[in-house]
C-alpha cells in the first residue's frame, strides 16, 4: 500500500475546516486566504514519502493509525510551576515558555522588562493588536511550495511568538524560547510558529529548548520564520529533547540581508523520530551564515538533520560542521544542500558531517551536495563515518581508564569540536553539559553489562 494512502491528509483538512473560523486572526481577509491556500497546498502534496528524494531516508509510518487530537482541545493543565533551563538558575535572562503550543504568560518574563524597540509577544495577541504588521512578516520568509509540513503548520497554527528587535538594539541577556509538549492523557498535535525579526544593526542571542512531561504521542509540527536585516546579529541554539513518544518535525526558514551574521548550533538528542530541517537565503552581499550541530542517538531512535543554503549573491559565507554518535539500533540521516546562483561570484561555502557508529547495528545516511552554477567560488563538502578508534581507546585504557569512561571520553572529545564552532564562548557549556548528560547514560549501561 502506497504511504499516500496510509497517512490520509483528511482528518487533517477535517479539522482545519471545522476550526478555521476559530483560529487566531479569523475574519482578517489576508490570513484567511494565506491558511485556506496552505490548506489547499497541504492536500495536493499530502505527506511527504521516500519516494521523495528529499525524503528519501526518513519514512512517515510511524504515524499510521494514530489521531492526535488538536492541542486546543485538550484541556489545559491546572498549573505548572516550573519548567527547566538551559542556563544557571540565576543567569539574567528574557523567557518565553509555549506548553502545548500556547505561550504561558505566567512562566515568560513580564513585559515591562523588555529595552525599548524590544517585542516579545503572543503570534495570537499580535495578530489582533497588530494585523498589518503580521501580515508583512507571517509567511513572508517561510515558501510552502514543496513543503506539507509547512503548509500544515500555515493552515492550523494557533499560537506562538512574534520576537522584533528595533534597528542598533542589541539584547542584554539571552531569550530563552522554552517549548514544552502538552501535558496530555490523549495523542495530540501541535503547530507552534515563531517569527524571529531583528532590525539593521539590530544583535540577540536566542535559546530554543525543546522539551516535555507526558508519555502519549505528540505530533510537533513547529515553524520558525528568522529575517535578519543588514548587519543584525543573531546566534541560535537549539536543543531539542523531547520525550520518545513524540514525532518532532521543525522547520526553519532564514533570510539574510547584507553583512549580516547568523551563528546557529543544533543539538538533537530528543524523541522518537524528529526532522530539523532548514532553509537559509543569502540575499546581502557580506552575509555570513554558519549552521552547526551534533545528534545523539539511541535505541531505535531516527534523527534526521536536513539544510539547504542557498547563495543568492555574491561575497557572501557559509559553514557547516555537523557530527553526531549514533548508538544501538539509532539511525542517523544528515542531508545538506549548498546552492551557488550563476551570479553569485566569491561564494565560500563549506560543509562537513561525521559520525561515529557506537554499535554494529547503528546506522547513518549521509548526503552532502553542491549545486554550483558560478565559476568564480570556493566550496567543500565531505562526510565520513566510522567507529571509535581503536588504538586511542587502548591508549586512554593503558592511562587507567576503564573501557566505559575511556569511550566516553573520546566521544565527547569528538563532538567537543563541533561545539566549538559556536562564536559565543560562554554558551559552549550549556551544549558540553547536555552531551556529557546523555554519555553518562551510555557510561552507566556499559558498566551494567561489564559487570
Amino acid at each position: 500500500m502506497a504511504q499516500q494512502e496510509i497517512l490520509s491528509t483528511e482528518p487533517y483538512l477535517a479539522r482545519f475546516n471545522a476550526a478555521k473560523a476559530r483560529l487566531p486572526g479569523a475574519g482578517q481577509s489576508w490570513l484567511d486566504e494565506l491558511r485556506e491556500t496552505a490548506a489547499a497546498r497541504f492536500r495536493d502534496l499530502g505527506f511527504p514519502t521516500q519516494r521523495h528524494e528529499i525524503w528519501k531516508y526518513t519514512p512517515l509510518k510511524a504515524l499510521q493509525g494514530i489521531g492526535f487530537t488538536p492541542a486546543g482541545e485538550v484541556a489545559r493543565p491546572a498549573s505548572l510551576d516550573h519548567v527547566p533551563s538551559l542556563l544557571p538558575a540565576k543567569a539574567p535572562r528574557y523567557r518565553a515558555t509555549l506548553v502545548g503550543g500556547v505561550v504561558r504568560p505566567e512562566l515568560s518574563s513580564p513585559d515591562e522588562e523588555l529595552p525599548a524597540g524590544a517585542t516579545i509577544e503572543r503570534l495570537a495577541a499580535a495578530l489582533e493588536r497588530d494585523p498589518a504588521g503580521l501580515a508583512e512578516l507571517l509567511g513572508r520568509v517561510a515558501d510552502d511550495r514543496d513543503q506539507p509540513l509547512l503548509a500544515l503548520n500555515t493552515a492550523l497554527f494557533e499560537d506562538g511568538v512574534v520576537i522584533r528587535l528595533g534597528r542598533n538594539l542589541v539584547l542584554d541577556r539571552p531569550l530563552e524560547l522554552t517549548l514544552v509538549g502538552p501535558l496530555a492523557e490523549v495523542p495530540t498535535q501541535v503547530h507552534p510558529r515563531i517569527l524571529i525579526v531583528l532590525e539593521e544593526g539590530a544583535q540577540a542571542t536566542v535559546l530554543e529548548h525543546h522539551l516535555g512531561f507526558g508519555t502519549e504521542p505528540v505530533f510537533h509540527n513547529g515553524v520558525s520564520e528568522i529575517a535578519l536585516g543588514p548587519n543584525a546579529r543573531l546566534t541560535h541554539i537549539k536543543v531539542q529533547a523531547a520525550p520518545l513518544e513524540t514525532f518532532h518535525f521543525a522547520t526553519t526558514h532564514l533570510r539574510q540581508e547584507r553583512d549580516s551574521a547568523y551563528d546557529g548550533f543544533t543539538l538533537n538528542r530528543g524523541a522518537g523520530l524528529s526532522r530539523l530541517e532548514t532553509r537559509v537565503k543569502l540575499v546581502g552581499e557580506g552575509a555570513d551564515c554558519r549552521l552547526n550541530g551534533a545528534y545523539l542517538l539511541r535505541g531505535r531512535q531516527h534523527g534526521d538533520i536536513t539544510t539547504v543554503v542557498d547563495h543568492q549573491v555574491p561575497h557572501c559565507t557559509s559553514r557547516e560542521v555537523v557530527k553526531g554518535a549514533i548508538d544501538d539500533r539509532g539511525r542517523g540521516v544528515f542531508q545538506g544542500l549548498i546552492k551557488v546562483a550563476p551570479h553569485a561570484q566569491k561564494t565560500d561555502g563549506r560543509m562537513l558531517n561525521k559520525t561515529l557508529l557506537l554499535s554494529e547495528k547503528a546506522e547513518i545516511d549521509t548526503k552532502p551536495e553542491l549545486e554550483i552554477f558560478a565559476d568564480d567560488v570556493q566550496c567543500a563538502h565531505g562526510a565520513t563515518a566510522g567507529a571509535i578508534d581503536d588504538m586511542a581507546l587502548f591508549y586512554l585504557r593503558s592511562r587507567g581508564l576503564d573501557e566505559a569512561a575511556a569511550r566516553a571520553l573520546l566521544v565527547e572529545s569528538f563532538l567537543a569540536e563541533t561545539v566549538e564552532e559556536l562564536g559565543d564562548e560562554s554558551l559552549r557549556p550549556l551544549l558540553l553539559e547536555r552531551i556529557r548528560d546523555w554519555l553518562q547514560v551510555r557510561r552507566e549501561s556499559l558498566e551494567e553489562v561489564a559487570a
